[in-house]
């Protein structure tokens, strides 16, 4: 098959989607049912690149284009739009959200034209797409207010960055992350004094206010709480096999260790990593 590889790969996907030549599987396929697919892949790139493994990361950005390519297939054939009309969309949208850069064809500006400080080219961003969302919801496609357009498909730990990060820009937010913390500790009270009523309900609630708190403490910290989060699974499944090998080389099996000598073997795990 001829032509540039993306021009090869728009051309499989749609021998893939031919109702009668093509694959059952992807045949049957919808934007919607694509979705989880679609995520999952995203989540593989950011596992490759955590990783530096290259290899892997070049397979993973081929498996998340692929996602964009059926996605653009499946509109394609509604009659919607096709994945031409997706690269001209973003293009477009990168030279509207750089006019410290380009100028409105897509030109380089000239260098005495060009502003350089950092926090004002962060303030023009958001004063752009402060922009494209009044002008999506002035056309019905979208809500207003300060934290309008931000997606309900993240993660809701990702979401809680998101939103938190639009009420402060307009200064609801606390000072600093010490009163963060102690806004932690206020959580941590209330999901115990809930705990102790017995109140499923308000144990759910209460567990929701603490984890939005702890990403605020998160982003006044200066980190990702979604990658926090990440980073401490993949500590926790680290160690937790190293425990459960541990008890092996002793004959143990984990559903028969008691849990004070699971814990002595944890301990021992974290002895040896900090040696």
């Amino acid at each position: 098959m001829d032509g540039a590889p993306i021009d090869r790969l728009r051309a499989l996907m749609a021998r893939l989607r031919d109702p009668d030549r093509g694959c059952a599987w992807d045949v049957e396929q919808t934007a919607a049912t694509i979705v989880p697919y679609t995520i999952e892949e995203a989540y593989e790139v950011a596992d490759a690149v955590e990783r530096g493994d290259r290899a892997d990361l070049r397979d993973e950005l081929g498996d998340l284009l692929l996602q964009v390519v059926f996605q653009a297939r499946i509109a394609e054939e509604e009659g919607a739009f096709g994945f031409d009309d997706v690269a001209e969309a973003i293009c477009a949208k990168l030279i509207r959200r750089h006019p410290h850069v380009f100028d409105t064809s897509g030109a380089f500006l000239p260098p005495d034209e060009r502003p350089t400080d950092p926090a004002a080219i962060k303030a023009a961003w958001d004063v752009i797409k402060a922009e494209e969302r009044a002008e999506k919801a002035a056309a019905g496609k979208g809500e207003t207010g300060p934290l309008a357009g931000v997606s309900r498909a993240l993660p809701a730990l990702a979401r809680a960055d998101r939103i938190s990060k639009r009420a402060a820009a307009v200064g609801f937010d606390w000072p600093d992350a010490v009163q963060v913390l102690a806004k932690v500790r206020e959580e941590v009270d209330e999901v115990e004094e809930s705990l102790g009523a017995g109140e499923p309900e308000a144990v759910f609630e209460e567990i929701g206010d603490l984890l939005f708190s702890v990403a605020n403490l998160a982003r006044h910290a200066g980190v990702d709480p979604e990658e926090a989060l990440r980073r401490g699974t993949l500590k926790f499944e680290r160690r937790f096999s190293a425990m459960a090998n541990r008890l092996a080389a002793e004959g143990r099996a984990l559903q028969d260790t008691p849990l004070p000598a699971m814990e002595a073997a944890w301990q021992a795990v974290k002895r040896d990593e900090k040696k």
